[in-house]
């Protein structure tokens, strides 16, 4: 089963700064507001206990086990001997399913950090001093300040240590010195006490979008000489196993089709999965009117379109999609190869998209190049590089027209869900 990468965020600052306060109160804020929320505690050094002496596993281990699961009916704990230190980014891979993972601390992840600088604590005051004095002397965030330090006193170099850098998305403090820094770069500024700015900002910057995932399933196929949504393949209806291969990554499955009483199958074959069947919005032929009715009947920010046609449709691109939609702010992320763009195996940002294809029907246009080229929304092309990174098989983008072409790929088929 194909799992969602969770996206993450680093709470970084130094001993004292109130960065597990800040994290207890943000993971508070998140979850109030229907967020799964993971957590990632870095300690600096190896002689922490998360099991005791006189405890079964304790003694487990003590005997020689290397690594040792602690499971009861609600929780589940696993305790391993590491020959070197995991990398935080294997960590956060390792924690799949979250909306966002809050990592306390690992400060060289790699990760967006947020810093947190505390007036009452000298060595952010320190910090927030020298993260002034470079702003003012227009010292880039990407500039190294260790190299800088060479030849200082130990002081200064512990200081250049932990200072704010590239990878710092936002400031957390109450120093004057730090606020006004964070303003000369750009960076957002927050009080030790704006939990709900702070949390509103992650929201919109860092938390999963929630995705719809929509099969275009139309109805009647003149090639196919039936609906492909009912063309049993494997020995079931194809658009079970559109449905088995996409339901992973969907916050919400909806499946667009002129035939919703011939799909009520679908209740038996995935019971207690909500999957909306959705009359087509228009009665004439074209992408655009299918991308109208998906975008229309949408509940989340990110929809995936996807034709039920394409036998190997990919969970794990829908997911690079989201991602590369986020970091890329589009509105629009679609594969390309040799063949041109791929309209149904796209990710497309609700609410912009709606109001261009909205427009865009009113003027007559049917087709997706209409807004692709429009000028009027971000499009992120997706190359088929990436795709074949995503999905090193590929096949992705391969629909079944005919009987023939079906009973082709079925042939071939290798069981893969």
């Amino acid at each position: 089963m194909t799992e969602v990468p969770s996206p993450a965020v680093a709470i970084v600052g130094r001993h004292n700064s109130g960065k597990t306060t800040l994290v207890v109160k943000l993971i508070s804020a998140l979850t109030e507001r229907g967020h799964d929320v993971g957590s990632v505690k870095h300690h600096s050094h190896d002689k922490f206990q998360i099991d005791y002496p006189g405890k079964d596993s304790y003694r487990q281990r003590e005997a020689g086990a290397t690594e040792t699961v602690i499971a009861s009916p609600s929780k589940m704990a696993r305790v391993k001997t590491l020959q070197h230190e995991v990398e935080c980014s294997e960590i956060v891979r390792s924690m799949p399913g979250h909306d966002i993972i809050i990592v306390e601390g690992y400060r060289k992840s790699g990760l967006p950090t947020i810093e947190v600088m505390r007036s009452g604590n000298e060595a952010d005051s320190a910090v927030a001093k020298v993260f002034l004095e470079d702003a003012k002397a227009g010292v880039p965030l990407t500039s190294d300040p260790v190299q800088r330090s060479r030849g200082e006193g130990q002081f200064a170099r512990d200081v250049a240590e932990k200072m704010p850098d590239a990878n710092t998305v936002a400031v957390v403090t109450d120093i004057p010195e730090a606020l006004e820094a964070a303003s000369i770069h750009g960076i957002p500024a927050f009080g030790l006490d704006d939990i709900p700015e702070l949390t509103a900002f992650l929201e919109e910057r860092y938390v999963r979008p929630r995705v719809t995932v929509t099969i275009q399933a139309g109805g009647e196929s003149r090639r196919m000489g039936r609906s492909k949504a009912t063309v049993p393949f494997a020995g079931k209806p194809l658009i079970c196993r559109l449905v088995r291969r996409l339901l992973p990554v969907a916050d919400e499955m909806i499946i667009t089709t002129n035939e919703p009483e011939n799909l009520g199958f679908l209740a038996d074959e995935f019971p207690g999965v909500d999957i909306k069947l959705v009359r087509d919005a228009y009665d004439f032929r074209g992408a655009l009117p299918g991308i109208f009715t998906a975008l229309d009947a949408a509940q989340n920010p990110y929809v995936a379109l996807v034709a039920c046609d394409m036998v190997f449709a990919s969970a794990p691109l829908v997911v690079a999609e989201a991602i590369e939609m986020a970091d890329k702010e589009a509105d629009i992320v679609v594969p390309v190869n040799k063949h041109g763009f791929e309209p149904f195996h796209a990710m497309y940002r609700r609410v912009p998209c709606l109001e261009v294809v909205t427009e865009a029907l009113g003027r007559g246009e049917s087709r997706a190049q209409s807004i692709y080229r429009s000028g009027e929304l971000k499009v992120v092309e997706f190359p088929q590089e990436r795709v074949l990174e995503v999905e090193p098989m590929g096949g992705c983008f391969v629909n079944a027209n005919t009987p023939e072409e079906l009973a082709h790929l079925e042939a071939n088929y290798f069981g893969d869900a």
